[in-house]
């Protein structure tokens, strides 16, 4: 054994003793880091929007720039964590975490805020498979690890809760900015925590990088979610829509193909013959679609359309993180006792039920009235996100935990990426519909036009200064127009997620098997 094989295992051996719980709370900080970062920038959309006076796409795009890069790098820097080490990548990912978030911090303008997100996501790319695949190899016996998971799982729980709140309270003593730069001594405590207590561990037999595997999933993913953020703005028969989305097409069937055929896949195929491992993933892409996507757009109804402020409305939606840091932990003891299939199931239907809820908002409402979607989302998500990213580790062998990790974190974030895609575009469309008509019976002039059509927010800032019946009016329509797109999303997302947990209730094995394909050996291509 080489001495750098011998360090390894002597690091292994170490934190499967007394240091692993240890181990388990600076990865648990690290993912915090990562978890808060999402919800905290959702309460600042509205304040991007007033200071930056960015339009309902380049929101999207700020929040959805970050998960393109963190999906499409996820598999790779899972797999290069597996080769060089999983402790290393996890801290050079902290460091690019870390740099980007002081860079968004001073954007000044959506453009910039961007291309400063998109590369916070390559350092969260790093830090997310690496959790995991470290928590994976530390925590080996079964029940260690779905209680160890069940903590990381409701980790990400709490990152949700804490970030509206603790969003809101820097909005509302300090600018924007604050929302990312308060990453940066978080991060700085990973880094120094994790260079002493954090055990390395790789695979030398570890695949090579796929190159090609990256550039054609991020090459597809990125066109695909262009094409669906830009439609309502260029129309869903735009040429460049129409092209971004047949370019989208065939980039992802050219990395199908691409994978089952190269030596050193960075998705292995073979993965997917699991029927555990296959209904796992999907479930949890489906829930960060109706977790991601409601936040997105729940965060602007709290804060444009009644009126909160951002502490109020992060108070206000941290109910459903905290229902979810909750159940998290506790879902992995209903499923030992249950079985995996009615808990995730159940958890999807609860979410399909309250985003069916929310679906029914209207001008009158109050917090009060959506307050029960907001519940039955935390219980649903928590329910089924644990015992679904046990059965994908558990159906992965532990030498590919480092693939298998990135995998579950591409199915998150492209599951968000999408839900923010896909709600916020039938929210943007169904808002320019019922406005522009409206407009276009008035001499308005186009710059006033394009900020009314943009975003909400730039419809309340021009009533506002408009002012009278006029502008009372404007206010009245503009709010009435988000309102029926809100529902639009709401309504496909729970359409989307009530079909997807009849797929899982036929698809998911309710107990794992004592035999997978990929349970017998390292994966290759197919």
């Amino acid at each position: 054994m080489s001495r750098r094989a011998r360090r390894t295992s002597r690091g292994a051996r170490t934190a499967t003793g007394g240091w692993r719980w240890l181990t388990l709370a600076v990865l648990s900080v690290s993912l915090l880091l990562i978890s808060i970062d999402n919800t905290i920038l959702n309460v600042a959309l509205p304040s991007i929007v007033r200071d930056l006076h960015a339009s309902s796409s380049e929101l999207q795009w700020i929040v959805d720039a970050y998960a393109v890069v963190f999906a499409g790098l996820l598999l790779t820097l899972g797999s290069l964590g597996d080769r060089v080490g999983r402790k290393w990548v996890f801290m050079a990912g902290l460091a690019v975490f870390v740099a980007g978030s002081a860079a968004s911090a001073f954007s000044g303008s959506p453009d910039r805020l961007v291309a400063s997100r998109a590369f916070m996501g390559i350092g969260a790319a790093a830090i997310m498979p690496s959790t995991l695949s470290i928590l994976t190899n530390v925590f080996i016996s079964e029940r260690d690890r779905a209680r160890a998971i069940g903590i990381w799982s409701g980790t990400s729980g709490l990152g949700v809760a804490v970030g509206p709140v603790a969003g809101g309270w820097l909005l509302d003593h300090y600018w924007w900015g604050s929302v990312f730069l308060v990453n940066v001594p978080i991060g700085l405590l990973g880094l120094l925590a994790s260079t002493w207590i954090v055990p390395n561990s790789r695979t030398p037999a570890s695949r090579r990088p796929d190159l090609v595997g990256v550039a054609l999933s991020t090459l597809g993913l990125g066109s695909l979610l262009w094409g669906v953020i830009e439609a309502p703005n260029r129309t869903w028969s735009s040429p460049l829509v129409i092209a971004a989305l047949l370019g989208a097409g065939v980039a992802l069937a050219g990395f199908v193909a691409w994978e089952r055929h190269t030596d050193h896949p960075m998705l292995p195929l073979a993965f997917f013959r699991s029927r555990r491992f296959s209904a796992a993933i999907g479930s949890l892409a489906l829930l960060l679609f109706a977790l991601f996507g409601a936040l997105f757009v729940l965060t602007q109804y709290l804060q444009f359309d009644l009126g909160y402020t951002p502490l109020q409305t992060g108070l206000r939606v941290a109910p459903i993180a905290a229902v979810l840091l909750v159940v998290a932990p506790l879902s992995t003891l209903a499923a030992r006792w249950l079985g995996t299939k009615p808990v995730v199931c159940g958890g999807m239907l609860l979410v399909a039920s309250g985003l069916a809820l929310l679906a029914r908002t209207s001008v009158a409402d109050t917090y009060r009235d959506v307050m029960p979607a907001f519940f039955l989302l935390g219980v649903g998500v928590g329910l089924a996100m644990a015992p679904s990213t046990d059965s994908v580790m558990g159906a992965v062998p532990r030498h590919d935990a480092g693939v298998g990790s990135a995998t579950n974190g591409t199915a998150l974030q492209v599951g968000g990426a999408l839900g923010v895609g896909v709600l916020g575009t039938a929210l943007n469309g169904r808002y320019q519909g019922r406005l522009a008509p409206l407009l276009a019976h008035h001499a308005v002039p186009l710059g006033i036009q394009k900020l009314v059509l943009g975003s909400l927010g730039g419809a309340m800032e021009v009533a506002q200064h408009v002012g009278g019946q006029v502008g009372a009016a404007l206010s009245g329509a503009a709010r009435s127009a988000f309102l029926s797109g809100m529902d639009l999303g709401m309504v496909v997302a729970a359409a989307v997620v009530g079909v997807a947990s009849v797929v899982v209730a036929i698809t998911l094995p309710n107990r794992p098997s004592r035999t997978s394909p990929i349970d017998q050996g390292p994966s290759g291509g197919t």
